[in-house]
């Protein structure tokens, strides 16, 4: 179907062919056939069969993003439309639609872009040249179906401004697609009322994929004192508010992160029950200890400590030193609650980095649950980018 075709070298393409959807540069035998960087392409295994098609960029090691597995396929603004319809049906389905991520990249074989959206408003991020040039069709196509089921959208953003983009060989870029509109976009989510600033706010303006996580800590909470550390707009520590937490430390080295999550609670009425300091947790938590203060329940929700495997050995000091901290803090009986959202920290490092700050805190652990993202950022087994968030509750007893 496609002229230009890349052929993969004898033995390599081993995830793509597990399910995968990525092909590398170094698993590349030849591309033949006159191309521009973000067109699409027919990928094809060493002996001529027929793989799929996706679209390339020389300039990433990530050299095709891969669109279909079908050979036939045909990538034109219907077929972005089936997808946009596809990753909708599958939302209305599994989770609560006034807001929540709509597209999430190659889980919704759409690789390279993510569309959240927040009440009626998107917020488009596009990390990957040859999406980049469907963007629009993308969003044009999630107005539509929207619309059909009586969901207008006001607006939208862009916040295609991470440095990802750099090594596509693409501009970091960011502002309205369409008309200007207020870009302080109010929320509700488990209860809690947010504002989300979609043009200031980390990533796209809120972190939609702790949903179903903040709603699990409401029963801990109840009546307890509660400590959430890399609160960001305090989300978890407003979630422990409205279950009915005694107080509530809210903890965030940012000073306009803490801002909003102050503007957040007064937004619920919360603000002389949950509190918010600026202070670097790593800091901060060892004043707590020495000044003897304990906590029911302790929270650790702190940013990617990696986003590559080179530096994966620091961010496994970084986890085992934040765990231990917030173990000694956590009172006999009470619950730790702690998570990595970084892909490279693996489920079973992550684990073991756990087990080793509990020993080193001379505290054992009852695990009450496991949990990852919310359901609107599906994991795409066979293409395990798409896994990042882990997220374990704790019960903590002193040795006994």
């Amino acid at each position: 179907m496609y002229q230009t075709v890349v052929t993969l070298k004898k033995g390599q393409g081993r995830t793509l062919k597990a399910g995968g959807m990525w092909v590398y540069d170094n698993e590349i035998e030849s591309v033949t056939g006159a191309f521009e960087n973000g067109d699409i392409v027919a990928v094809r295994d060493f002996d001529g069969y027929g793989m799929g098609c996706g679209f390339i960029n020389t300039n990433s090691k990530i050299t095709v993003r891969m669109m279909s597995r079908r050979k036939d396929a045909v990538i034109d603004a219907a077929f972005l439309e089936r997808r946009v319809r596809d990753a909708w049906e599958y939302r209305k389905q599994t989770v609560d639609i006034s807001s929540c991520r709509l597209i999430f990249g190659e889980a919704d074989f759409l690789p390279g872009i993510v569309v959240d959206k927040f009440a009626d408003v998107l917020v488009v991020e596009s990390l990957a040249l040859g999406i980049d040039r469907w963007k629009m069709t993308i969003v044009d196509a999630l107005k539509r179906v929207l619309a059909e089921d009586g969901i207008p959208i006001r607006g939208v953003y862009e916040r295609s401004d991470a440095k990802v983009r750099l090594q596509e060989g693409m501009e970091r870029s960011k502002g309205f697609l369409g008309e200007p509109f207020d870009t302080k976009v109010e929320i509700v989510e488990n209860g809690v009322r947010y504002i989300v600033d979609v043009e200031d706010g980390q990533k796209t303006g809120f972190f939609l994929d702790q949903k179903n996580n903040r709603a699990a800590i409401h029963r801990f909470c109840k009546g307890k004192r509660v400590l959430d550390c890399f609160t960001h707009t305090g989300s978890f520590a407003l979630n422990a508010g409205i279950a009915g937490a005694e107080s509530v430390l809210g903890v965030d080295a940012s000073r306009p992160a803490v801002d909003r999550a102050e503007e957040n609670a007064r937004l619920n009425g919360l603000e002389d029950r949950v509190k918010f300091q600026c202070a670097d947790v790593f800091e901060l938590l060892p004043e707590l200890e020495a000044a003897g203060e304990r906590f029911d329940v302790v929270i650790l929700d702190p940013p990617a400590f990696t986003k590559s495997r080179n530096s994966v050995k620091n961010a496994v000091k970084g986890y085992r030193e934040i765990n231990l901290r917030g173990l000694k803090l956590v009172k006999d009986g009470g619950f730790l609650v702690t998570c990595s959202c970084s892909h490279f920290m693996e489920p079973e490092l992550f684990a073991k980095t756990i087990r080793e700050a509990a020993n080193g805190a001379r505290r054992r652990l009852r695990q009450v649950e496991f949990r990852t993202q919310a359901c609107d950022h599906p994991i795409l087994w066979s293409a395990d980018q798409s896994y990042y968030l882990k997220f374990y509750i704790f019960q903590v007893v002193e040795e006994r």
